[in-house]
This record gives C-alpha cells, sequence and structure tokens, in this order.
C-alpha cells in the first residue's frame, strides 16, 4: 500500500468538517501469546465525517456486504442463491464508533449468534512526551498510556487536526498514526489517507440488522461477564434457539442454506472451544482476568 504523500499531508492540515476522510491502518496482531512470532494481519478502516469516526474491519466490511446483497436477493425476491460462492474474509468482527465533539465511544462486537453494543466509559490517560519521529511523512511525537490491560505507545501528529486514532483510542492533540503495546503483539500503523465522496456517511452498527435477536446493549462489567460466559459455552445462545425449536442455518456443500445438522454443530463446539483457548493474547487483556 502507498506511502502517506506530501500531497495528502497538504490537504489534511484542513478540518475535519471541511471534508470526510479515510485513514487506513494496517493492525498486525498476535492472539497465540504461545506463538507471538506468528503474527496475522487486517486492514482496517478510521473514516472521520463530521459526527464522529468508525473504526471497522475492510475485508469484514466487504464480506458482510455482498453477504447482505445475496440474503436480501434469496428472502426478499425468492431466487435461489449459491451462498458457496460468497467468500468470508477478515477476522477482525468489532468496530468502534466514536461520536464528535464529546468522544462518546461504543464498541460493537459479536459473540457467537448474539451481537452486542458495550458503552465504554473508560478514557485513555495519556502522558505526552518530548520524543519525536517521522512515521511515513509525518512529523510525530510520542505518547503513553495504559488501557485495557495492556501498555501502549503512541506516536500522534499535529499535521492531521483530529483527535482520534485506531480502535478505541483518542485525546491526543492530533491524529494517532502509530499504535503499539508494550509487547509488540498488538500494533496500528497509518498506511493511507483517502477522501470520501461529499456527502457520504458511514451506517452505525446499530442501524444494522443483527439476525433474528435485536442488538444486546451492555455496560463494560457486564460485556466482560457476557464474554467470560461465552468462552466457558461458545455455543449456548444457539442451543438455546434449538431447545425454541427455532431454525439454525449452514451453508451445504451444493451452496444452499439448510438447516444445521447435530452432527454439525458438535464439530463447531469444538472448532470454537479449541479456538478461543489459543486467543489467550486478545486486545482488550483485563477480559480474560
Amino acid at each position: 500500500m502507498k506511502k502517506v504523500t506530501t500531497l495528502f499531508i497538504l490537504l489534511l492540515t484542513l478540518s475535519v468538517g471541511a471534508q470526510s476522510q479515510r485513514f487506513i491502518y494496517e493492525y498486525r496482531f498476535s492472539i497465540d501469546s504461545t506463538a507471538r512470532d506468528v503474527q496475522e494481519t487486517e486492514i482496517m478502516f478510521l473514516d472521520v465525517i463530521p459526527k464522529g469516526s468508525k473504526f471497522y474491519s475492510k475485508d469484514v466490511s466487504e464480506s458482510d456486504s455482498i453477504w447482505a446483497a445475496a440474503m436480501d436477493i434469496h428472502v426478499k425476491r425468492g431466487i435461489e442463491m449459491d451462498f458457496s460462492k460468497i467468500k468470508f474474509k477478515g477476522k477482525i468482527r468489532y468496530s468502534v464508533e466514536k461520536s464528535y465533539p464529546d468522544y462518546s465511544v461504543n464498541f460493537f462486537n459479536s459473540l457467537g449468534i448474539d451481537m452486542y453494543m458495550v458503552e465504554e466509559g473508560r478514557k485513555q490517560k495519556w502522558k505526552i512526551l518530548p520524543d519525536k519521529a517521522k512515521i511515513g511523512e509525518l512529523a510525530a511525537q510520542k505518547a503513553v498510556c495504559e488501557f485495557a490491560g495492556r501498555k501502549w505507545i503512541a506516536w500522534f501528529t499535529t499535521e492531521v487536526l483530529i483527535q482520534d486514532g485506531p480502535y478505541k483510542f483518542y485525546g491526543l492533540p492530533g491524529l494517532i498514526v502509530k499504535l503499539e503495546d508494550s509487547s509488540q503483539t498488538h500494533s496500528f500503523e497509518l498506511k493511507g489517507i483517502k477522501k470520501l465522496p461529499e456527502g457520504d456517511e458511514w451506517k452505525s452498527s446499530r442501524e444494522n440488522k443483527h439476525g433474528f435477536d435485536p442488538l444486546i446493549k451492555l455496560n463494560e462489567t457486564k460485556y466482560k461477564q457476557a464474554f467470560k460466559d461465552y468462552c466457558k459455552d461458545p455455543m449456548k445462545s444457539e442451543k438455546l434457539m434449538q431447545a425454541q425449536s427455532r431454525d439454525i442455518l449452514e451453508i451445504d456443500d451444493s451452496g444452499k442454506l439448510v438447516k444445521t445438522s447435530n452432527a454439525k454443530r458438535n464439530d463447531r463446539e469444538t472448532q470454537l472451544i479449541n479456538q478461543i483457548k489459543k486467543e489467550n493474547n486478545i486486545l482488550e487483556l483485563d477480559l480474560l482476568k
């Protein structure tokens, strides 16, 4: 991906109110503490418009849009679809929305078939240091804080008049262009900037449809308990649906949507349990405590 150019830097001296912008970050992460050298990469978008920002995965957003369009054709128009052709990409299912100017933060994440909206009450207490460096072509300054069970090092630039950044991070006198935890297993780095079309606005995750059940709204404490419950029994919600005689669908070998069999459900449960055991180095470590 191309580096930020001098032209972009000049454009970014404009205020956020003058134009909507997309900041493209490369997220590198290791969620298995026993294999920290094995890092995965995902491209994340921070879309900034006058009312606020949304941080989300490029691949997941594209896959979800294709899936939603296919389901719309299948359900509303009654046209048989080959769902096997839909390729699901991306691993980062969460999104983060911040409203301006109060910077209230809402975190959206799915645990199994349940979708949650979590009101974030914690704020980063930054300590700005005198260290300076070039990140890409932007002049940046160092700041540190502790958040969600980790120590974080940020580099921010005052050449971009937006006090925002990747994930839930904000509050520095400029855009956060690089962010890394002290273990170097989670890092975000700005790789590109794009002006969004005039009038283009992101759609809040609270407005999206979430299957059969409504969006579950929780505070941080209750979400932490929900997360722990999910880790102990990742198929709990699906089992409840089954007990209520509600259908759970899967894609069969022919690409059609069919009811999930007990054998498939058991295989899925085993896979999830094994996956969760390996995810011992998640971004918010305090969820595991």
